[in-house]
């Protein structure tokens, strides 16, 4: 479990593939300080588990599920990620409780300077957009935020210059794929309902040529 609030931007050291899936090397120092073999940690906002520590830097071994329902099978050598370490029960939650399992692949659409405000647009798939509401939570790429304002294909978010500064948020361009995690609370009520038979089932995801590239299949 994780809160969003990002502890550092990492760099890709190296990426290894197989048939397997990917070990990824990530160069990174302030969440080095505990981190440990078989610890969790939030990469991107995708929940790995550390497979080797080394001297300020640790490995993650990502399954090919993973890749298939996040952003990470696009990262390249010398990518910044944002980390950030396990929740610890005693610690305040600054941002929302964070499961680190990615609901869906967003893309940046636009951004643009309000005030000292970076808003950001993010297109997103819709087993993501049916938990948002405006003022809700939600996390991208492992940062929590806060939804401003939502439509049917598409949410936006205003990042204060601090978070600019510390997670890859700030550097993000047009065209470019964040991972998405939807509130928590959304979910576990969808489900309370749906087992009263107050809501429908949750509709399956259309397999087609947009869910596959989203997903980096095709």
């Amino acid at each position: 479990m994780f809160t969003g609030i990002v502890e550092e931007i990492g760099v890709v050291k190296a990426l290894e593939s197989s048939l397997a899936g990917t070990r990824l090397t990530i160069l990174a120092s302030t969440v080095m300080e505990t981190l440990t073999v078989g610890a969790s940690v939030s990469v991107n906002g995708a929940c790995l588990t550390v497979v080797a520590v080394g001297d300020r830097e640790f490995s993650a071994e990502v399954s090919r599920e993973t890749l298939s329902v996040t952003a990470l099978g696009r990262l390249i050598t010398s990518a910044p990620v944002n980390l950030e370490r396990a929740l610890k029960i005693n610690e305040r939650i600054d941002g929302h409780l964070v499961s680190g399992h990615v609901d869906g692949v967003g893309t940046l659409t636009s951004r643009r300077q309000e005030g000292n405000a970076i808003v950001l647009r993010i297109e997103a798939p819709k087993e993501v957009l049916r938990y948002c509401v405006p003022k809700g939570s939600i996390t991208v790429d492992g940062a929590s935020l806060t939804i401003n304002e939502l439509n049917d294909r598409s949410f936006s978010v205003a990042i204060i210059p601090h978070t600019a500064k510390m997670t890859t948020l700030g550097v993000k361009q047009a065209g470019e794929t964040v991972n998405l995690e939807a509130d928590l609370i959304g979910k576990y009520v969808e489900r309370l309902l749906q087992e009263r038979g107050d809501l429908p089932p949750k509709p399956a995801p259309a397999i087609d040529r947009e869910y596959l590239q989203k997903r980096g299949l095709i």
